[in-house]
């Protein structure tokens, strides 16, 4: 019988944690999550929702943040530790810029990725990068910043992939793709999820993130406002309308609004 996302341990928690910036506006209010082990979750919301800011508070990238709550990883406090200790337990940040050194070739940039690895599977896991993404190996030494943006897309998983994370973290990983290739990003996301590696992305396109996550969160104004594994978020009706652009039969009869929809969270 398969395990169920309430069924498999724990490997982040996040508990009751407020992200402030210039210490009085309230980015975070209250955020609470439960990421298990080796699934994909998901963090929805519109621009502003505080799901950056959520991701870099988890990464240490903000400095004496959060103000309140606590961050556990593995089942340890990490909520006040430099980035690099962060990074160095296990978390791999890919931002919504992909933070490549853009200067450098696509072998270079993963090169990077393999930094500090003495362990003899480092040719193998980049074996697997090029299976995975074929034009890196095409593209090995081309600068980066010459590069399309799914291909640096490309590039920038690829090199996180190779730190080997516990949890890779995704800032809209499909922002300014077609969507030919955020497809082809997704299914490579799907795949990479097998390697025991447990993913956390936030998106603006909930129908893709929902397609391959296991559990979802809803963001707005710094808030969880609802959770649910994916399927029961497809099936939500605030959701197929707030987000999956799904309109209810019967609201009007010319088949329009002129209102916004009232949320039911």
């Amino acid at each position: 019988m398969p395990t169920s996302v309430k069924d498999k341990m724990s490997l982040l928690k996040i508990a009751s944690i407020e992200t402030l910036y210039f210490d009085r506006i309230y980015a975070l209010q209250g955020i609470s999550l439960d990421v298990k082990e080796n699934d994909i979750f998901a963090v929805l919301g519109p621009n502003g929702a505080g799901k950056t800011t959520l991701l870099k508070t988890i990464a240490g990238l903000l400095k004496d943040q959060p103000k309140k709550g606590i961050i556990e990883f593995c089942g340890k406090k990490i909520s006040g530790l430099s980035p690099e200790k962060i990074a160095s337990m296990g978390i791999v940040y890919v931002p919504e810029d992909r933070g490549l050194f853009r200067e450098l070739t696509v072998k270079e940039n993963l090169d990077l990725g393999c930094w500090g690895r003495r362990d003899k599977d480092v040719k193998d896991d980049i074996d697997f990068i090029y299976d995975l993404f074929p034009i890196l190996k095409e593209r090995g030494e081309q600068q980066a910043e010459t590069l399309s943006g799914g291909e640096q897309q490309m590039l920038a998983i690829g090199r996180a992939i190779l730190r080997r994370p516990k949890l890779l973290m995704l800032d809209e990983p499909s922002l300014g793709l077609s969507p030919i290739m955020a497809r082809t990003v997704y299914d490579t996301l799907r795949k990479v999820s097998k390697r025991d590696m447990t993913i956390l992305l936030v998106e603006q396109n909930a129908k893709m993130a929902l397609d391959i996550a296991n559990y979802g969160y809803i963001m707005e104004t710094g808030r969880i406002v609802l959770k649910g594994t994916s399927a029961e978020l497809k099936e939500n009706d605030d959701v197929k309308e707030l987000y999956l652009g799904m309109e209810q039969q019967g609201a009007s009869d010319k088949g329009y609004r002129f209102y916004t929809k009232r949320r039911r969270w």
